[in-house]
């Protein structure tokens, strides 16, 4: 690991002004659970490290029957599993981030981490760029190995596929984030915050250097919704999925009024899933019904020359997540 001077901000003003205007400048350390492994296989190298954890208003996580969910940056994953009314409310989010079974990732790993952490994709990892390219800019993965890549949204020139656990939750829920910069703070929906990059200087965030994001906004689900995620893993072990699904139903009487379907690790950014939420608009929830849901999911799906598998995988995670939330969320 390079050497890096490190800065440790009270408040978001601070910590902004510590950052700059180049990736390469300054970047953000909150769990460190992606950056510090990063850093030591020298893929980045920032001059400077901006600890964000001793700004006490980005660590809570609070409910308001009026505003809904607000889950501070630097909250952990095991705050988020431990607070009640998470629990009670969005389990579709709990079940996303039990899937994070490592007790050391859960106590350190981050909420705004999780949606900030760079492609697991192994060109990446090995220093070939975000888009996996050799030196006359051709794609590595097309005719590599490429087991986990994409296989939505995969046309080119980016094949890896997002690794945030608890994207697809949020986007299911409508969620929100703010970001603060220098010019003060926005706000962005989740499902715009992740972006297909288009040549090896873009990033697969909207985000700029010097801007952090500082809390996540949920809205309350409305009454009698349900919802789920389902994953389907090579390991119960520390690991990412090979597919992911959630799901949220909002229900009238025995029938979906409308849904709400992403699916996760199939494609660069989490990929809703309109189809899906069209084909069970209006019908009650069935073996067939959620069948027919998984199959609109991965409608226009194409696999690269090793990874067809993931296909059939993506769409039983979308059956087994609208069957899951039909249930209530009990496995």
């Amino acid at each position: 690991m390079r050497a890096f001077e490190y800065a440790s901000p009270t408040t978001r003003e601070q910590a902004v002004k510590l950052l700059g205007d180049d990736w390469n400048e300054a970047q953000v350390l909150a769990g460190g659970t992606d950056l510090l492994a990063l850093m030591k296989d020298e893929v980045v190298a920032p001059k400077r490290l901006v600890n964000i954890k001793d700004i006490a208003d980005l660590k809570c996580i609070a409910f308001s029957p009026k505003t809904g969910l607000k889950i501070g940056a630097t909250a952990t994953i095991q705050q988020l599993l431990d607070h009640a009314e998470v629990k009670r409310r969005y389990p579709a989010l709990i079940q996303a981030a039990e899937g994070i079974t490592s007790p050391q990732i859960r106590s350190m790993g981050t909420a705004a981490g999780d949606l900030c952490q760079r492609p697991r994709c192994w060109y990446y990892r090995a220093g070939y760029g975000l888009l996996g390219q050799d030196e006359n800019g051709k794609s590595l993965v097309v005719d590599g190995d490429n087991r986990y890549h994409a296989i939505l949204g995969n046309s080119g020139p980016a094949y890896f596929v997002s690794p945030s656990s608890l994207a697809p939750a949020l986007i299911a829920y409508g969620a929100k984030l703010q970001v603060f910069g220098p010019k003060g703070a926005r706000e962005v929906a989740v499902e715009k915050f992740f972006a297909m990059p288009a040549s090896p200087t873009d990033r697969e965030q909207n985000l700029k250097p010097n801007e952090i994001v500082t809390e996540i906004i949920v809205p309350i689900p409305p009454a009698g919704t349900k919802s789920a995620t389902y994953e389907v893993r090579q390991k119960e072990a520390l690991d990412w999925p090979l597919a992911a699904a959630s799901v949220v139903l909002e229900m009238k009487g025995n029938e979906v009024k409308t849904a709400k379907v992403v699916m996760g690790h199939v494609a660069p950014v989490p990929w809703p899933a309109e189809a899906a939420g069209q084909a069970l608009a209006g019908k009650a929830v069935s073996e067939e019904t959620a069948n027919a849901a998984g199959e609109a999911a991965v409608r226009g799906a194409k696999g690269l020359s090793r990874n067809g598998y993931k296909i059939q995988l993506a769409k039983v995670a979308v059956k087994r997540a609208v069957l899951l939330a039909a249930r209530g969320g009990a496995k």
